[in-house]
């Protein structure tokens, strides 16, 4: 085993490595940017090691600099995480010329398995059935057009390097073939540096299945059973399961197998993931399983295969690396229970998926799950990085049990200072379809607006705001007996009228003292009657008419943040409030609704436009924006250039006003 590792990622990866190479006497070493000073993985490693600045090009995906950083420190080893440099043979070549072992797969195995036109042509050569498409070189418009035709519409189109659902289009007619086609290459591009795509038969109800796979350096390929991975938007996982539903012993075996072979076709070595997509039309069948790409690394959802099997894949890893055996034969190997992961991610399901930067001035995850991440309260979410802030899996005997325990851990996860998906996911788990084990990768889509929508906050939401914005939650400040009387008047009832911005509308609330720790909150006509039966200024219970409920109010400055239910309802004192727009929300301005590079600029000024014409298409952490005209008009003032990298809330277009176009 090693005695020092250097780990080249960031977050929540490379905080799950450091607890595992602790467990087993390994001494860490972390880098990192100037964006991640004082980042958790930073603090939990025995040492770290500056890479440079904040961009993702200059710091971790800068070679150089890592190797420099493991010389200087003594690590014999380097574990990749995922992302970043994980799949690049460049980096595992220039490791091992720097006498490093590379925790992870060979080179030649990550170039056999990094295209995916290659790869399937491997693959089919292998045994393992493909999906059918077009897998070749030619990447001229007109042709890959027609072989869209000759394939049949719908089509996917995919970057030919890399994953995650970047380059990936979904084109339902030929009309919208060219500009899916440009988009995807563009993104592509960005991510990957390859903008060449191939384009495969969408399949109507596909279930997305992958199997986890590992191999040593001694010829042993084992498969540790697969993973459901269906649940997804815009082709980016969302929640991840194992086993997967309604998987019979026969179709295990035959995908596993698969899995096996395809490994064993590129002598592989460490953790890999072969992904597959089955066409569930008329159920799970043996022949209606297709290869899509293999991952030679270790996987985000690895967790629920960890939980059903009760392995630790990363000490797999180095072990593996270390020159070690399997731990295990395919014979030893086995399911126990169940398992789900939900990504939690700093994002607005409301808008798009809008990625969301802020500090976390509140993050409070629960007990009863195992949480994955890397930052902690007060830390900063940046537009450099993916915007995943944690991962939450839990585990059952049933399916059914995995998966209550998941919605009750979601419904507890207290965020604030950002936009999270917290909610999202939780009516995810509620779906009847997805309850039910009925999955395939529409089911989000088909779920429609209510799905995204968060719900309006409850009067007692309101109430527990305007008594926190007057100050009526704090803790008393010191032991004087006068001072935990803190609503007591000596006249009788007295009254106060507070006014909040909640989802950018203002709203008057009269607060009236009924007594020690009791208020009336009135607002528009409702009245809610509140009890304070244990305030420390943050955690509550309040009594709503003979019903204690729990709460959790954080208040910073002007913003004040409510967990009641369930569910978080952001408030901001009035008078202090500051309104952030949407990106195309202003009638005659369109904003950046987060910062970004700009990509394209589809308009001049003078140019009329109709509303939802693409105007502006930004790039911000990891995905394309396209910003579209908030309304029909012309075109006044056009402040941005492709290249520019710009703020959040910077001006990227003005229409003439409305009476004047």
């Amino acid at each position: 085993m090693f005695r020092k590792i250097l780990i080249a990622n960031r977050g929540e990866i490379a905080c799950r490595v450091i607890r595992t190479a602790r467990r087993l006497g390994v001494a860490t070493v972390a880098v990192y940017s100037d964006a991640d000073r004082d980042a958790l993985h930073v603090e939990m490693a025995d040492e770290a090691i500056r890479i440079g600045p904040a961009e993702a090009a200059k710091s971790y995906l800068n070679i150089a600099a890592i190797l420099d950083a493991a010389k200087a420190s003594g690590a014999e080893a380097v574990h990749p995480g995922y992302g970043f440099l994980s799949e690049n043979p460049a980096f595992v070549e220039a490791v091992e010329a720097a006498g490093l072992v590379f925790i992870g797969p060979s080179a030649n195995a990550i170039r056999a398995m990094g295209l995916k036109d290659a790869a399937k042509a491997l693959m089919e050569k292998a045994g393992v059935p493909v999906v059918p498409g077009y897998h070749g070189e030619k990447q001229d418009a007109a042709f890959l057009a027609g072989e869209a035709d000759t394939i049949g519409y719908p089509v996917l189109i995919k970057a030919r390097a890399g994953g995650g659902g970047k380059g990936m289009r979904r084109v339902e007619r030929p009309a919208d073939f060219g500009a899916a086609l440009e988009s995807a290459r563009r993104e592509a591009e960005s991510a990957f540096g390859d903008g060449r795509v191939l384009v495969e038969k969408y399949m109507a109800k596909p279930r997305h299945i992958e199997v986890q796979v590992f191999g040593d350096k001694h010829g042993n390929v084992v498969h540790l059973f697969e993973r459901d991975c269906s649940l997804q938007r815009r082709h980016q996982k969302v929640i991840e399961e194992a086993p997967a539903p309604g998987m019979t012993a026969e179709m295990r075996a035959a995908m596993g197998a698969a899995a096996v072979r395809a490994a064993a076709a590129i002598g592989y070595s460490g953790a890999g993931t072969v992904e597959f997509i089955a066409d569930v039309s008329e159920g799970l069948r043996q022949d209606r399983f297709h290869f899509m790409e293999m991952n030679t690394r270790l996987q985000v959802e690895h967790p629920v295969t960890e939980a059903i099997t009760g392995l630790d894949l990363v000490e797999w890893q180095l072990r593996v690396a270390a020159g070690e055996p399997l731990p295990k034969r395919q014979e030893e190997l086995a399911i126990n229970g169940w398992a789900f992961e939900a990504r939690l991610y700093a994002e607005n399901p409301a808008r798009n998926f809008l990625p969301a930067t802020g500090r976390l001035s509140v993050f409070d995850l629960p007990d009863g799950a195992r949480i994955d991440s890397g930052v902690r309260a007060g830390d900063l979410i940046t537009p450099f990085y993916d915007p995943m802030i944690a991962k939450v899996i839990t585990q059952g005997s049933t399916r059914a049990e995995a998966l209550a325990k998941l919605e009750t851990a979601l419904e507890q996860c207290r965020v604030g200072g950002v936009t999270t998906n917290a909610g999202f996911l939780a009516r995810l788990c509620r779906l009847p379809a997805f309850a039910a084990g009925d999955v395939d990768t529409g089911v989000i889509g088909r779920a429609g607006e209510t799905l995204l929508a968060e719900p309006d906050a409850p009067e007692e939401a309101f109430a527990l705001a305007a008594l926190s914005a007057l100050g009526f939650l704090g803790a008393p400040a010191d032991a004087d007996p006068w001072g935990e009387i803190r609503s007591f008047r000596l006249w009788g009832e007295a009254a106060q009228t507070v006014f909040l911005d909640h989802g950018g509308a203002e709203h008057a609330l009269r607060v009236t003292t009924l007594g020690q720790d009791r208020f009336r909150i009135e607002r528009d006509g409702l009245a809610t009657d509140i009890r304070l039966c244990v305030s420390n200024g943050r955690s509550l219970q309040v009594d709503l008419d003979g019903h204690v409920l729990p709460a959790m109010v954080h208040s910073e400055r002007a913003d004040i943040v409510v967990f009641f239910a369930g569910h978080s309802h952001a408030f901001a004192r009035a008078e202090q409030a500051s309104h952030h727009g949407e990106a195309a929300a202003g009638g005659d301005r369109l904003s950046a609704p987060m910062p970004g590079l700009v990509r394209i600029v589809s308009v001049e000024p003078g140019a009329h436009v109709a509303k939802g014409d693409p105007l502006v298409t930004m790039e911000a952490m990891k995905m394309e924006l396209v910003l579209a005209a908030p309304r029909d008009g012309v075109v006044a003032a056009v402040p941005v250039a492709v290249g520019d990298q710009v703020a959040e809330g910077a001006l990227l277009l003005a229409l003439e006003p409305e009476e004047a176009a």
